[in-house]
């Protein structure tokens, strides 16, 4: 389900959705492999506290981000106050059956 930070700007919003849609659809892909989108649902599931100020260059996710923001990055911060991080793993998780990944 998409959530929104409350203080979050329209531009954020804007990122959060982009990143968001294309979680879904690379966590949808067939071609994903499993372990791949598992280790992106374990970053959702992390608490900020456990990620400190760490980046991630996770290359979907950063790809997910460039495209969103129109601009060349090469991380993203790891945390859920972040639109792209939080966008692109709320998309994965909200794709990917709780059965198969045991959420």
């Amino acid at each position: 389900m998409q959530s929104y930070d409350d203080d979050w700007t329209d531009g954020q919003r804007a990122v959060y959705d982009e990143c968001y849609q294309a979680g879904a659809e690379w966590a949808g892909d067939p071609d994903t492999p499993s372990e791949d989108v598992q280790h992106v649902i374990n970053l959702a599931e992390a608490d900020d506290d456990t990620f400190g100020d760490a980046e991630t260059d996770y290359p979907p996710l950063v790809d997910a981000v460039a495209q969103a923001t129109g601009e060349n990055v090469t991380s993203v911060p790891a945390s859920h106050s972040d639109p792209g991080f939080k966008g692109f793993a709320d998309g994965v998780r909200d794709a990917t059956a709780g059965e198969v990944f045991g959420l």
